[in-house]
């Protein structure tokens, strides 16, 4: 019997030390991305979200952490071994015209550190806007194009209600944000934060035309479209989640405050709520994931995610054929401004593994970066 156990005991250690080993093999993997993947957070964000592993899962493991290493646990075993992946870190509190910057050099210093000639994108939230600032500003730095795939999650590409309604409550609460979050930016950052730039920047409109500050997503997706030359493949995934498995949070913002009619058509902000469309008027439905309505979200063309049931096998990402992509941020069609097709009944923090709730971030970020691999 000692033998048996001896046995079974070097199994183990073999399972648990080895990342090519059995343990790795009974998984199936995402094939390993030619350049590197880094990671964009969204507002608010730095290597934490209010202590929560920005990028993570609900165990505190960053979901680009490949298993590299002998005794390494804490990693994503649905990860080639040899997938390189990094997370940026940006003001948590600014507009995507600063952050797209500072996100910029990000992307320098990776390409200094691994030689990579490019990079692949992955922007949550704001940081799919950033995404955009950062591509065209390393394209006019190099004249040649160093993102190759960008892929934008849950972003509010055309505007965000909740953005305006933070504005409109007037200066004694918007004070108080940005006394709050100039606090928190500045201790995490060694950056002056701007809160209400950052806010108005998630507002479709220009929020204060006589300020002398051309504000808002309409204006910067003019300034910094999607282009090929920028980089050489556009994606998005969308978000939407209604009741009670919303944030409470979001929940109660929408309860009480602002209810996001984020499905309705409309090129501009036609009901002057802060975002692109003008809604369908139905209120208490799920055309929102609790701060981006689905008709802001698209950029390119949209992703289809199917989760599998089974730990071993991976979940799958692959382009969904039915929505035409949108190629103008500003111009988006009817069908790519309403149609649920393909969106993720998830809210705004599921997705970046501010839970706890089941969904699994290392397997569906793994689904996002063999997807990347399939289209560099």
């Amino acid at each position: 019997m000692s033998g048996i156990r001896n046995a079974a005991l070097l199994v183990c250690v073999f399972l648990l030390t080895s990342p090519d080993s059995a343990r790795a093999q009974f998984n199936e993997r995402a094939q390993k991305t030619r350049y590197p993947v880094v990671f964009a957070h969204g507002l608010g964000g730095f290597d934490n979200l209010l202590g929560l592993l920005y990028f993570g899962d609900d165990l505190g493991t960053f979901v680009g952490d490949a298993c590299d290493e002998p005794f390494e646990v804490a990693c994503n075993p649905y990860l080639n071994a040899g997938q390189r992946a990094y997370s940026a870190q940006v003001a948590p509190f600014q507009s995507s015209e600063v952050r797209g910057l500072q996100l910029a050099d990000e992307i320098e210093g990776v390409l200094a550190t691994t030689g990579a000639t490019r990079v692949n994108l992955i922007g949550h939230s704001q940081g799919g806007s950033d995404s955009l600032k950062a591509a065209r500003t390393l394209y006019t730095c190099k004249r040649r194009a160093v993102v190759d795939v960008m892929v934008s999650v849950s972003s509010p590409l055309r505007g965000s209600p909740v953005a305006k309604f933070v504005l409109d409550t007037g200066p004694t609460v918007t004070d108080l944000a940005d006394f709050l979050a100039k606090i928190y930016g500045d201790a995490v950052y060694d950056e002056d934060s701007a809160p209400i730039a950052a806010v108005k920047q998630l507002v479709y409109n220009d929020y204060d035309p006589n300020d002398g500050v051309t504000t808002g997503a309409k204006a910067f997706n003019a300034a910094n479209p999607m282009d090929s030359r920028y980089a050489s493949h556009y994606a998005s995934l969308m978000t939407a989640q209604w009741g009670l498995n919303l944030n409470p949070s979001f929940l109660a913002v929408q309860q009480l405050f602002v209810d996001i009619d984020g499905d309705g058509y409309c090129v501009d902000d036609c009901d002057n709520d802060g975002a692109a469309g003008r809604g369908d008027g139905i209120p208490n439905e799920r055309d929102d994931d609790g701060v981006v309505g689905i008709n802001s979200q698209q950029m390119g063309p949209r992703l289809r995610y199917t989760p599998v049931t089974s730990s071993l096998k991976m979940d799958t990402i692959v382009r969904d054929t039915s929505i035409d992509p949108v190629t103008n941020l500003n111009a988006p069609g009817s069908e790519q401004m309403t149609s649920m097709s393909s969106v993720i009944d998830q809210d705004h923090l599921d997705v970046v593994g501010f839970g706890p709730d089941l969904f699994n971030e290392r397997k569906f970020y793994s689904a996002l970066i063999h997807y990347i691999s399939q289209n560099e």
